[in-house]
């Protein structure tokens, strides 16, 4: 079995070419639903289990008040593995041939509004030095660009092109996009590559984003740094990294960019992915039609 895992691992990694976080919770997933028919079947194999197993084991992540969305992520990992059984000849139909998601409700993610971006980005006062260039060039960045969080802290020093401005960007399945690069966001580079140059020791020296200790920045510290400076300014829940690349779709919408436009922008590989940026667009538009219509006012 571990074989198995071990081919299914380069099956996503090589041929569809996950991020290495993805990799990890697919696994994940797939060793948690192992280690329950174990305990609860006293069975290892997976490969001749059947949708009433599975359907035990969905009972039990819900009755331990799993959320219905981790609950189908978690079952999206097991359809995954038992579709690359398939298409090795491993098995001859998927035990979750006929299953279908857990009912979720539909959330609607809010966007930055345009003054708390310009808060943050004009009016609070960064650290001098290092840290708060790199801290403001990471917000206009993602707000300016759309880029996702690992696409950033991916990013590396050859991928950016000041004397067109536009910046290389390896998205999902190494899917490779240029994207352009706004006036003021080429002259908060080269500030930041001045401030760059004085740190005293680079390990990642190819990677454009580091810390001061001179490595690669990580996931929860990105994270960490978009939060705090949001804090100060929204009340919204959510202060993420992607809520930023939602508010840069959201925004171009809101200011007349056509869909496909912002499609490209984001690297999706379809309108779908895109147009449920259009639901907060929809939602503005609700806003302004109710507040400004005359026969709401009666």
């Amino acid at each position: 079995m571990e074989n198995s895992k071990t081919a299914f691992r380069d099956y996503l990694q090589l041929e569809k070419k996950y991020s290495p976080h993805t990799v990890n919770a697919y696994l994940n997933d797939l060793i948690s639903f192992e280690t329950y028919i174990k305990t609860e079947f006293d069975s290892e194999d997976l490969l001749n289990v059947n949708y009433s197993l599975i359907r035990s084991w969905i009972v039990t992540l819900v009755d331990a008040q799993i959320s219905n969305t981790s609950v189908n992520r978690k079952i999206a990992s097991l359809k995954s593995y038992y579709k690359f059984l398939l298409k090795t000849k491993q098995i001859v139909i998927s035990p979750l041939l006929k299953h279908k998601s857990l009912k979720t409700p539909k959330t609607l993610q809010i966007p930055f509004s345009e003054k708390e971006l310009d808060e943050v980005l004009n009016l609070i006062t960064y650290t001098e030095g290092f840290e708060g260039v790199r801290d403001k060039l990471i917000i206009d960045l993602f707000y300016s660009t759309g880029i996702r969080r690992t696409e950033l802290i991916h990013l590396k020093m050859l991928n950016i092109d000041l004397s067109n401005a536009t910046m290389k960007v390896l998205g999902k399945r190494n899917k490779e996009r240029i994207l352009p690069l706004l006036p003021n966001i080429v002259s908060q580079i080269k500030l930041y590559l001045t401030e760059r140059a004085y740190i005293e020791r680079i390990t990642d020296n190819d990677i454009f984003f580091l810390t001061l200790k001179g490595v690669k920045m990580n996931d929860s510290l990105v994270y960490r740094l978009i939060n705090s400076y949001f804090s100060g300014v929204s009340e919204k829940v959510k202060k993420s990294p992607h809520i930023l690349r939602h508010t840069f779709a959201t925004h171009l919408l809101n200011n007349g960019a056509d869909l496909n436009s912002v499609k490209e922008l984001l690297g999706h590989s379809s309108l779908a992915s895109t147009q449920i940026y259009t639901q907060s667009s929809l939602f503005e538009l609700k806003k302004v039609y109710g507040d400004s219509h005359p026969r709401n006012k009666k």
